[in-house]
């Protein structure tokens, strides 16, 4: 079983991940995984947290998205001119 965290270190923690701070590095400082710290900011928002992967994925195919919307844009108005 896996030791009990303080309720002040936690407090702590999540303090110092919502003035900015990286929760990989505070995982690392507090002898905490950093899956533990995302657990703990799920269930304090109620949101999840989209991890930086997730995130990056997300935008790739945001901007592909938008890459695709631009094609038929343009092929639709070359239609319309003709």
């Amino acid at each position: 079983m896996y030791p009990r965290i303080p309720k002040e270190k936690k407090d702590e923690i999540l303090a110092k991940i919502k003035a900015g701070e990286k929760a990989p590095a505070l995982a690392a400082q507090y002898g905490v995984s950093s899956k533990t710290i995302y657990y703990w900011l799920r269930s304090t928002t109620g949101e999840e947290v989209v991890s930086v992967l997730k995130y990056n994925k997300l935008m790739r195919e945001n901007e592909e998205l938008k890459r695709l919307l631009g094609e038929v844009t343009l092929t639709l108005s070359f239609g319309k001119k003709n």
